[in-house]
């Protein structure tokens, strides 16, 4: 959520900024500033009159000197006034409601040092690793059609059981998706520091608003009705930086570095006919997150180290890959500046992403009110939010499957996997 006091101070740089992302959102600049003035207006209103009250009140003593009267007139002057404060706070409350749901619609401004641009094609790489990239000698496969020969992936049952874009492992591909999530997790908290959390998988409504999903990505949400609404994640983002919601913490505690395994769930609203083949794109799908609570002077340097640290698996797994840097129109809502992962697909001769870094800046902080102070006299501030996959686990398995494949169609495993999957190869039968 945006911060109303700089934007009423600085209306041209905050439309300059929204508008690097899409020239659209500048319409719904106006539209927040024109609310805001009428809701302003109306609270001078307001406050002018309680003022009015509080004069009278304090010549309550003098008049009552002056005789019953004096006092009789004051207090049908008060009277009037503060029915008319009623009335008009009755009028500010649906003011100030419509004001927060129109912020809550605008997207984070994007960090001066966010490369400007309109859309994906205007990305830039920052750099890559493909040290391992193989040279085929035969045509790659893709790991759909790897993934059934070799009976680990069935798509038809998955089907069967929940309809189109649902994936079922059997045998060695469960095997192979649990061995990559406890490598995962055993990487980001034995040697990186983070601390491994395992959250509901249902959220509230206002949980899903503090990070942003709502109420703008209802549409790519499952919701299930009830007496009190409940949505399954899309990503561990939501309760891991929601842990933090309405809280002050203290300074030594940040960063505060967290991970999770859940499984996410998205119906992927408007993308269909995209990536319907395989674990590129279903509705549910497992994912590892990581997730940075910052000082805000650290954001930046946080971001960095991030992505590395998502990097680090994949370079792990020997898995060539490389870093993008978002430009302003291909930046997630709540992101003021993101990277992105990609991995090499062999079967289609090109890079896919597999994570996606961003530093949300202090945008998720205000609608969590997630806060910090600095030693026993400081001032609560926002802390800065950062999150980012560590990594798509159905995406990573793909690409395990279509880089270390063999031409008979088995697949020797990467060697850090080989103890968590207890085995250095999978063959058919």
């Amino acid at each position: 959520m945006m911060d109303l006091k700089l934007l009423r101070a600085n209306p041209e740089q905050f439309r300059q900024r929204l508008c690097y992302r899409n020239e659209s959102y500048g319409q719904l600049l106006d539209r927040v500033m024109e609310k805001d003035k009428v809701y302003r207006a109306a609270l001078a209103e307001v406050e002018q009159l309680r003022s009015k009250r509080n004069e009278i009140s304090s010549g309550m003593g003098k008049a009552k000197a002056e005789g019953q009267a004096a006092v009789d007139a004051l207090m049908a002057q008060a009277n009037s006034l503060k029915a008319q404060m009623q009335e008009r706070e009755e009028a500010l409350a649906p003011l100030k409601s419509e004001l927060d749901a129109l912020l809550l619609e605008v997207p984070n401004l994007p960090h001066e040092s966010t490369r400007i641009g309109k859309n994906e094609n205007e990305n830039a790489e920052l750099r890559r690793d493909v040290s391992k990239q193989r040279n085929f000698a035969f045509k790659p496969k893709d790991h759909h059609e790897l993934g059934e020969k070799l009976g680990i992936l069935d798509f038809a049952a998955a089907s069967l059981l929940s309809g189109s874009r649902f994936a079922l492992l059997r045998g060695q591909g469960a095997r192979l998706e649990r061995a990559l999530i406890n490598f995962m997790l055993d990487r980001h908290t034995r040697g990186k520091g983070y601390t491994e959390i395992l959250p509901p998988f249902m959220v509230t409504a206002e949980t899903m608003t503090g990070t942003g999903q709502l109420p703008k990505f209802e549409q790519d949400l499952y919701k299930l009705c009830g007496e009190t609404p409940m949505y399954m994640i899309p990503t561990a983002e939501v309760p891991l930086t929601n842990l933090c919601r309405g809280a002050v913490l203290k300074e030594a505690e940040l960063p505060l570095k967290l991970t999770a395994w859940t499984p996410c769930f998205r119906q992927e609203a408007g993308s269909y006919g995209k990536d319907t083949r395989g674990l590129i794109r279903n509705h549910q799908f497992n994912k590892v997150e990581l997730v940075w609570i910052s000082r805000p002077e650290d954001s930046m340097s946080n971001l960095e180290q991030l992505t590395r640290d998502a990097a680090d698996i994949l370079a792990e797994l020997e898995l060539p890959h490389r870093v993008m840097e978002l430009c302003t129109g291909d930046i997630g809502f709540a992101a003021c500046r993101t990277h992105d992962l990609e991995v090499w697909m062999p079967s289609e001769n090109r890079f896919r992403e597999i994570s996606s870094c961003s530093n949300c800046w202090d945008f998720q902080a205000r609608r969590m009110n997630a806060r910090f102070k600095r030693g026993k006299g400081g001032a609560p501030e926002f802390v800065h939010t950062l999150n980012g996959s560590g990594l798509a686990v159905g995406r990573t398995l793909a690409a395990v499957l279509e880089n270390f494949q063999n031409e008979d169609g088995s697949v020797t495993l990467p060697k850090a996997l080989v103890p968590y999957f207890g085995g250095e190869k999978l063959s058919a039968g």
